[in-house]
């Protein structure tokens, strides 16, 4: 063979290789996406109890991401219209700013997630585990979560043994939540940020924020909660049920602070009910309705604070998380104390410091 022609054949050689391997990542890359849905399906549909399905998964290999489309999980048998889970769009990626700091973590973005809690009897309740279908959504995330956010999410509870059903829901939620896998910030107690609002049943506005770590096995955290401005008549399906009375008019509130540390628990709920008119669960207009709008009308006239029409208490929390006791006295007597003594504030209290219950939990 001439010179000529080795070194033809020598340039041929030289280029099989690169063009094998460029020809098996394009084939690879090809192939990725219907690997990864035929994962997610197959793990979605293991969940005891559970059956579920993605429409589809799209690569992004330059930043390293994955987006799943069209998550759907239900539980089986369940007497709800709705899925427990629909998430139509959810981007995993590699959370880059933690990568410069040397910890390979990821971040989550999911747009319009829906999440719908079905109250069924309790022996259909013990068939499908939650902590099954979390484990399987955390196992469709390879590595450590560290920043995770919701824009216009729901989440809705439903009782459908009630009749009518009962649906407890918020939409519009935004959150967002900051240095979960402590990448930064290593050295504070509490080192992540979460901070979220959405719009409530009856047009409330919800705000929580607050910090904790995640870290520990029983999370620490010091937390704020607030709802304000919610029409009282949207409660009326769960006042109708379990006090057997409705809202015709008013506001409710909530507010709430809520400190763990070392798996004790400190905190209060305080609700309010401002500017509120009651009618009775029965419209007949007999004289039972009259006589218990009558002894509602005097109960409320003698424990509402008169100057602000505000009906509240404060439920004080504390204890061990696996015994979590409300002061049953203290909640009457801050009835009382609203009433008579001194109006509560339409706020946050900002008298629960995450301190407080590291001081009492090292005191047990």
């Amino acid at each position: 063979m001439s010179e000529n022609g080795k070194r033809k054949r020598y340039r041929k050689k030289r280029y099989v290789l690169p063009i094998l391997i460029v020809s098996l990542l394009i084939i690879g890359r090809i192939a990725l996406p219907y690997i990864l849905e035929n994962y997610v399906n197959k793990t979605l549909n293991n969940i005891p109890g559970y059956e579920g399905s993605v429409s589809d998964i799209n690569i992004s290999l330059w930043r390293g991401a994955y987006q799943i489309e069209g998550l759907i999980l239900r539980e089986e048998n369940s007497q709800g219209e709705k899925p427990l889970l629909d998430f139509p769009s959810s981007d995993i990626s590699i959370d880059w700013p933690s990568l410069l700091k040397g910890k390979i973590v990821s971040e989550i973005e999911m747009q319009d997630p829906k999440f719908n809690y079905i109250f069924e009897n309790q022996e259909k309740a013990n068939e499908a585990d939650v902590e099954d279908w979390t484990d399987a959504l955390t196992s469709l995330v390879p590595i450590d979560i560290n920043h995770f956010v919701v824009h216009n999410g729901t989440a809705n509870f439903v009782e459908v043994s009630a009749d009518p059903q009962i649906s407890l829901f918020l939409e519009k939620i935004s959150l967002e939540a900051h240095n979960l896998s402590n990448v930064v910030d290593t050295e504070k107690e509490l080192p992540s940020h979460l901070w979220a609002n959405a719009v409530s049943m009856g047009g409330g506005d919800v705000e929580m924020h607050g910090n904790l770590n995640l870290l520990k096995q029983i999370p620490d955290i010091d937390m704020e909660f607030s709802l304000e401005k919610a029409e009282a008549t949207a409660l009326n399906d769960l006042t109708r049920r379990y006090a057997g009375v409705d809202f015709e008019s008013g506001t409710f509130e909530l507010y709430s602070e809520v400190a763990i540390a070392d798996g004790f628990l400190k905190g209060y709920i305080k609700p309010m009910l401002i500017n509120t008119k009651l009618i009775s669960k029965d419209d007949d207009g007999g004289f039972f309705k009259k006589l218990w709008e009558g002894f509602v009308g005097f109960f409320k006239f003698v424990l509402k604070n008169q100057g602000t029409d505000t009906l509240a208490t404060r439920v004080p929390l504390e204890g061990d998380l696996n015994n979590v006791e409300s002061g049953v006295w203290t909640t009457v007597l801050n009835i009382f104390k609203n009433a008579w003594i001194e109006a509560f504030s339409g706020s946050v209290d900002q008298d629960i410091e995450f301190e407080d219950a590291k001081r009492e939990s090292e005191k047990g």
